[in-house]
């Protein structure tokens, strides 16, 4: 009896890691100390020890059930990008410029070339954050997961001067709502998406007219990384007061997050085109409107909180940066929270 017999493949192991290092390597930063393979990741803070009060922001977040799409499609590319968006979104949230990422890859059988397909997405959701993929680990689990599944979480670490920190405090009304477009469903709400759609290879290959492509398709396609968005509007020399990465809990739970007491966002949902694909689901899965919001995005993965003066700007930096910003609502007295009109 040996270790292989028990399930769990060493040689495999140090494959992967062969096989990933070509991705790694494209995410390294100058700040990066040391080479890939090490028992941990070590990172100068010269970059930034002339900041006035540096301030570290990190978040941790998984793909949910949206990894059973990759299993069932086996296309395991793009789940690395969703695992870095979830994570740098949220502390982007907070002003931060994401410095590095670390991966988690639990998986019933190790297979060196999924996984380094796995983590190319994670190096390219990097890449779209400019972080570096500074390690991660790979766990086989035999007997615990089936042989074909994984499951994948990741953990950022970022940077922020402390007065520089975006908290929502100093919201008020007169504000506007900016919004920047999602690429789709991202990575919230699976569990209703695969009570709507089914999980086979039949109903994801489902071509759709007004999607212009497969279900599986559309839904696969990975979340918006707003790194840049964020920092063409730093760049640009103005001010987000309040910034909500709309996730799990869509607008009616994200939103006021960013809010101080006081303050009421409204926003005016006929002011963008809904992307077809959250239509589909609430016909086809007669999903009532207030549902639909309090779970998805709706065609807004990021939503800024502005002064009035400042959100025509802000939409051209953000539109500069490659993404899709327009003004959606503003801010009103009231008790904090959020109302669609």
């Amino acid at each position: 009896m040996d270790y292989k017999n028990s399930g769990v493949d060493i040689e495999a192991g140090y494959k992967s890691v062969e096989l990933m290092k070509e991705h790694v390597k494209k995410t390294m930063r100058s700040e990066v100390l040391g080479g890939i393979g090490g028992f941990s990741g070590a990172f100068s803070m010269a970059g930034f020890k002339n900041m006035e009060k540096p301030t570290l922001v990190s978040g941790t977040d998984g793909v949910g059930t949206k990894i059973k799409l990759a299993f069932v499609m086996d296309k395991h590319d793009t789940v690395g990008i969703d695992c870095v968006a979830m994570c740098v979104n949220d502390i982007a949230c907070a002003g931060a410029e994401p410095l590095f990422f670390l991966d988690y890859i639990a998986c019933g059988k190790n297979i060196p070339e999924k996984i380094a397909t796995i983590v190319s997405g994670v190096a390219e959701g990097c890449l779209q954050a400019g972080c570096t993929l500074i390690g991660g680990e790979t766990a086989e689990h035999p007997g615990l997961m089936p042989e074909e599944e994984y499951d994948l979480a990741g953990f950022a670490v970022g940077v922020v001067d402390e007065s520089k920190l975006i908290t929502g405090n100093d919201i008020k009304a007169g504000d506007v709502l900016v919004g920047i477009k999602s690429s789709g469903v991202h990575s919230n709400g699976f569990s209703l998406v695969r009570q709507i759609f089914g999980t086979t290879e039949e109903s994801l290959s489902r071509y759709v007219d007004d999607l212009g492509a497969t279900v599986g398709e559309t839904l696969i396609t990975p979340t918006r990384i707003y790194v840049k968005a964020l920092k063409a509007i730093k760049d640009a020399g103005l001010t987000v007061k309040g910034a909500s990465h709309i996730t799990g809990g869509g607008f009616y739970e994200n939103i006021p997050r960013m809010l101080p007491e006081g303050a009421l966002a409204r926003v005016n949902k006929n002011s963008y085109d809904v992307p077809p694909i959250f239509k589909l689901m609430a016909k086809e899965g007669n999903v009532e409107e207030h549902v639909m919001y309090n779970t998805y995005n709706m065609g807004i993965g990021m939503m800024l909180a502005v002064k009035a003066e400042d959100a025509d700007a802000v939409v051209k930096a953000v539109n500069s940066a490659g993404d899709q910003a327009l003004i959606i609502g503003d801010i009103v007295a009231g008790d904090k929270g959020v109302v669609l009109l």
